[in-house]
């Protein structure tokens, strides 16, 4: 089972430093060597460059895929279609025992002036090359950290090296940008006119970090599913482990997690004008799973008592005994699964954030009181692994900094609702909806699981910071995005920025953006 915190199924594993690159790798024109030597020669303040190495148009290959399976016909395409370009590798040492691991990538001709950095997955060491390549290919100098640890450590990087903590929780990605812009001036003469933070779920909260504590950083931040605030994510799921799994008779299996799933959306998903197997707005739908309550004896077509109160506790959300909300739930109808949530074992990610903010490698999940971690781990996780003071923001706000936000409304791993939560504590913290509205955008996504490229994140806030454009509506492909019984094949839909949603017009092929209309949400 992946993490929970992992970017996307077909998340690319680390290529190691030591990756061995194909032929015509160090055969280029002096000019060419010439600029990748200058890039070697950068002054990092708080590390040094290992490796500037010219890389031949389409000789990169294609590192394996997740596990070290073999990469997909997608990614063989890619890599082979990459143009020549500078890799330059760089180890940073902000503290004594710090090890950054860095990579930037710049095009050899037609650098479009700007740097994209890429975040991370869960507690992956992890250099993103997927990403990376991705960005490159469109011409874009790109840079990405394995956070200051390996594969090899990913479970116990934490025991003995509270500065390695520090990296991961908060640092490596403020020393990346800033030695990636150093890296970048070395090798072109001049810095990148835009800086772009482009991530999601960890890479989301690492973003929240970026925007909050170093608003200098980034000029446009595309944050997608984010894991923050994390010690209350972290904590909302183990809560809902146990609360699943208090009795033998409230776990709810797989089966049943589908038969919600498809009931919720049969009742709910004309409400968009179109019954496509996506419901627009979760919650515009006043579905009542009582309905689904076991006339008799258990069956997998109904749901008894005891799982119809853990379902209500997932859509609730974690609370305190006193009622207060402490995380959001689930919206009903999510395409929950087994495994992050629904398991019958929190996800590892879950008990190793208490146990690196315990400092205590042998903590019990099952120790978990909501009473006294929460507030416990809230304190040590406060200004390092959680951003949560949006006031902050005023400052990239104040430079024309802009923060463009989606997240799946089928979200598996991280609960929708927290994107809602941050977005609204954001523009209320900065003046409210009218002087938010060319600052920060949210865009609810139907149908889509955890993470993924469903949309052009670049183009969308490249746009917006560059020519002043802010994105009124996104256009999401279903091709790869579905989840549950939404549509597969490949599928367009116009996505408004919320608080609107998108309604069929009643005419016109389902299958264009043209053909749906941005409407006042139904909440």
């Amino acid at each position: 089972m992946r993490s929970k915190l992992s970017r996307s199924a077909t998340q690319l594993a680390i290529l190691p430093l030591a990756f061995t690159l194909g032929g015509g790798v160090g055969h280029a024109s002096p000019a060419s060597s010439t600029s990748c030597d200058a890039a070697a020669r950068a002054t990092l303040s708080d590390g040094q460059i290992t490796g500037a190495t010219l890389v031949a148009q389409g000789a990169m290959p294609a590192p394996p895929g997740f596990n070290g399976a073999a990469p997909n016909q997608a990614s063989l395409d890619l890599y082979a279609s990459l143009p020549a370009f500078c890799r330059i590798q760089a180890d940073l040492h902000p503290a004594p025992d710090s090890d950054i691991k860095i990579e930037v990538w710049a095009p050899v001709q037609g650098w479009n002036g700007r740097l994209q950095l890429l975040g991370n997955g869960g507690y992956q060491g992890a250099i993103q090359y997927g990403d990376m390549a991705l960005g490159l290919s469109k011409s874009y100098a790109v840079a990405s950290s394995d956070t200051g640890h390996r594969p090899e450590h990913n479970q116990d990087f934490y025991v003995g090296h509270p500065e390695k903590v520090v990296d991961w929780e908060v640092r490596a990605v403020h020393e990346t940008a800033v030695a990636a812009k150093a890296v970048v001036a070395s090798l072109f003469g001049t810095g990148p006119k835009y800086s772009y933070w482009n991530s999601c779920s960890t890479g989301g909260r690492q973003g929240w970090i970026a925007a909050e504590y170093y608003p200098q950083d980034f000029d446009g931040l595309a944050i997608g599913d984010p894991a923050n605030p994390m010690t209350r994510l972290q904590g909302s799921s183990l809560w809902l482990n146990l609360m699943l799994n208090r009795s033998a008779t409230s776990f709810i299996s797989q089966e049943k997690w589908a038969l919600i799933h498809q009931s919720f959306t049969r009742a709910c998903d004309a409400q968009d004008g179109l019954k496509d197997g996506l419901v627009e707005n979760p919650l515009a739908c006043r579905f009542d799973p009582q309905q689904l309550l076991c006339k008799g004896e258990d069956q997998t077509s109904c749901l008894t008592a005891p799982q119809l109160d853990s379902l209500r506790a997932v859509t609730r959300g974690m609370r305190s005994k006193s009622g207060q909300q402490l995380y959001p739930g689930y919206p009903m109808g999510s395409a929950l699964l087994p495994g992050p949530v629904g398991g019958k074992n929190p996800d590892p990610s879950a008990p190793q954030t208490y146990r690196i903010l315990y400092k205590d490698p042998s903590w019990d999940f099952h120790r978990f009181d909501v009473e006294t971690d929460i507030p416990r781990a809230d304190r040590l996780g406060y200004q390092t692994m959680n951003a949560v003071n949006p006031e902050k923001l005023k400052a990239l706000f104040a430079r024309g900094g802009k923060v463009l936000m989606y997240h799946g409304w089928d979200d598996p791993a991280i609960t929708p609702m927290i994107g809602l939560k941050l977005y609204s504590d954001a523009v209320q913290a900065n003046g409210g909806p009218k002087k938010t509205k060319d600052l920060i955008r949210l865009f609810m996504i139907p149908g889509k699981a955890h993470c993924g490229n469903p949309f052009d994140q670049m183009e969308v806030i490249t746009r917006w910071v560059e020519q002043g454009v802010a994105p009124d509506t996104i256009t999401v492909s279903y091709a790869a995005v579905t989840a549950g019984d939404a549509p597969h094949g490949p599928r367009i839909r116009k996505v408004c920025a919320w608080p609107q949603t998108s309604r069929y017009k009643g005419q016109g092929s389902v299958d264009d953006a043209a053909s749906f209309a941005c409407v006042k949400s139904g909440t």
